[in-house]
C-alpha cells in the first residue's frame, strides 16, 4: 500500500507536468467544441489527460486513472486517480482565469487527497492526510451559520433544478456566485471567498480534490441525503453544516417546483 504522502507527491509531479505543459501551449488549443453531452472540450483538456494519466500509469501501475475525457462509464474502481483535466473548460476556452486542473485519489468510495492546480491564477492547493474524524469538533469557529448572511457559489447551472435553486437563492442567500469551476467553488469555501457552495450534478472528477480541502478546513461536505458526501450523489452542498443543510433544503424545494 503506498502511503497518502507518497501519492500526495505524485499527484504534484503529475499536475506539475500539466501546467508546465499548458503555459506553452498555443491558442490553438483553447478552441472549444462539443462532445455528445453538450459539454465544451478543446486539445488542451485531451493532451493534459493524456500526460497526467501517462505519468501516473508510470508512477502507480497499480492504481487505475478514471479521467473526465475517457471514462466509459460503470462502477469506479476501488481505489482510483480522478483526473479533471480542465475543470471550467467554458471559462478557458474563453480567455477567464477561473479554471482549473484538478487531480484527486480516491479509495473505498471517498476522495482521500488531492490537487487543484489553477494556472491563470498562479495559485495551488493541496489536500491530504489532515482530516479531523470528527468535523463537528473542528468546525472554523467563524463559519457562517445562517443562509441569509452567506456568499453562496452555485455550478450545474445547465440543470433545470439549479436554475430553480439559483431563483431561491437570489431571494434567500446574501449574495450568488456563478464561478463555473466546481473545484474553485470547492477552493472558494476552504479559503473564504465564499461562504458555501452548491454542486449540481457534480462527476466524482468535478469535486474529488476540492472535497478533502474543505473537510480539512473543518467545513462540512454534505450528499443529497444530508450525511457526509460520497460519489454518486446528484448534488454536494459544502460550508458550515447549518448552511448547508439550508442548501441542500433548498435544493429539495427547487425539486418539488420542477415539473
Amino acid at each position: 500500500m503506498t502511503s497518502e504522502s507518497k501519492l500526495l507527491a505524485v499527484a504534484g509531479e503529475a499536475v506539475d507536468v500539466a501546467a508546465r505543459w499548458l503555459a506553452g501551449a498555443g491558442a490553438e488549443w483553447a478552441r472549444a467544441r462539443h462532445k455528445p453531452s453538450g459539454e465544451e472540450v478543446t486539445d488542451a483538456d485531451v493532451e493534459i489527460e493524456r500526460l497526467v494519466s501517462s505519468l501516473l500509469r508510470r508512477r502507480t501501475p497499480d492504481i487505475p486513472v478514471v479521467g473526465e475525457e475517457t471514462f466509459a462509464g460503470g462502477p469506479l474502481p476501488d481505489q482510483c486517480w480522478l483526473l479533471d483535466p480542465v475543470d471550467g473548460t467554458m471559462n478557458f476556452a474563453r480567455g477567464a482565469p477561473l479554471y482549473g486542473i484538478s487531480l484527486a485519489y480516491a479509495e473505498g468510495g471517498l476522495p482521500r487527497l488531492g490537487v487543484i492546480d489553477a494556472p491563470a491564477l498562479g495559485r495551488r492547493w493541496t489536500a491530504g492526510g489532515k482530516i479531523s474524524a470528527d468535523p463537528l469538533a473542528t468546525e472554523q469557529p467563524d463559519a457562517v451559520q445562517e443562509l441569509r448572511r452567506a456568499v453562496v457559489g452555485l455550478t450545474g447551472t445547465g440543470d433545470p433544478r439549479a436554475r430553480a435553486v439559483l431563483t431561491l437563492l437570489h431571494d434567500e442567500a446574501h449574495r450568488v456566485r456563478l464561478q463555473g469551476a466546481m473545484s474553485l467553488d470547492l477552493v472558494g469555501v476552504a479559503e473564504g471567498w465564499i461562504d458555501a457552495c452548491l454542486c449540481v450534478g457534480p462527476k466524482p472528477w468535478d469535486v474529488a480534490a476540492g472535497v478533502p480541502l474543505v473537510r480539512e478546513r473543518g467545513l462540512a461536505v454534505l450528499g443529497a441525503d444530508g450525511a457526509d458526501y460520497g460519489f454518486g450523489s446528484p448534488v454536494l452542498a459544502a460550508g458550515s453544516r447549518r448552511v448547508a443543510r439550508e442548501l441542500l433544503d433548498r435544493w429539495e424545494r427547487a425539486g418539488a417546483a420542477c415539473p
